[in-house]
């Protein structure tokens, strides 16, 4: 994918706020950021992805299920998991947050929160905020990520299997998970995620992401799409946004 050129500190400021979309009452917002902002013209050097978004209603009425979610990651974003210990969901099911990174910490990838509005019958609605864990895993033969959320408040513990697949277009690279997990009476409401690990594997040092900021030399800045997030409703129904971010060559 090609940049193209920042003209104005005012683009600069756009880019730097988060998006959103609205499908009906339904509003899809977007935030986040990569760091470093300084990267290579020609190389993939490590970097964090920084996520964070959320699911609002414009007139007050509940939130729709979501059945499945897809974040896509830019084309010249590099994801490795070459030499990267791996954790499998029956070390996270019906675990605490600590339990969690005393079984698999060697495979951490991410860490984060997700908020769920939950509305039980003739009862109010309220929110249990979770706290989020990442880890590198296989399933079935793919790359995923499972997405361990914990609370002690109500005792909650969920894991999210996320497949890390291949993209089109401006997202070359994708997590995908169906969301059943959740059933009828979670909606998912707020979320933010960071993504990012060193490690050493055959005495090389390693990043899970790496990016480039592969621009023309007579430029020093530009911008690309950053990351998109797709949701689909129970309904069938499709509600995403994307966002775009800058970046400066070295």
């Amino acid at each position: 994918m090609a940049l193209a050129l920042v003209t104005s500190g005012l683009l600069f400021m756009t880019l730097a706020r988060g998006e959103r979309s609205q499908h009906g009452t339904l509003i899809v917002s977007l935030g986040g950021r990569l760091s470093p902002l300084s990267l290579p013209r020609e190389r993939a050097a490590p970097v964090a992805v920084d996520l964070e978004g959320s699911l609002k209603t414009s007139d007050g009425s509940p939130l729709p299920r979501v059945a499945r979610l897809e974040v896509g990651l830019p084309q010249q974003g590099v994801l490795s998991t070459l030499g990267l210990p791996t954790c499998t969901r029956r070390k996270l099911v019906v675990t605490s947050s600590a339990d969690a990174l005393e079984a698999c910490r060697a495979a951490l990838v991410g860490h984060g929160r997700v908020d769920l509005t939950v509305r039980v019958p003739h009862q109010a609605a309220f929110e249990i905020h979770t706290h989020l864990l990442a880890f590198n895993a296989r399933i079935d033969g793919s790359r995923a990520v499972l997405l361990h959320a914990y609370t002690s408040h109500p005792p909650l513990a969920v894991v999210l299997p996320f497949v890390i697949g291949h993209g089109s277009g401006r997202f070359a690279t994708t997590l995908a998970a169906n969301l059943p997990v959740l059933g009828g009476w979670a909606r998912v409401a707020r979320f933010k995620m960071i993504l990012w690990r060193r490690y050493a594997y055959r005495g090389r040092r390693r990043s899970y992401l790496s990016a480039s900021c592969p621009i023309p030399r007579r430029f020093t800045a530009g911008f690309f799409s950053f990351a998109r997030i797709a949701y689909t409703l129970a309904d069938g129904r499709l509600a995403s946004t994307a966002i775009a971010r800058s970046c400066r060559a070295r």
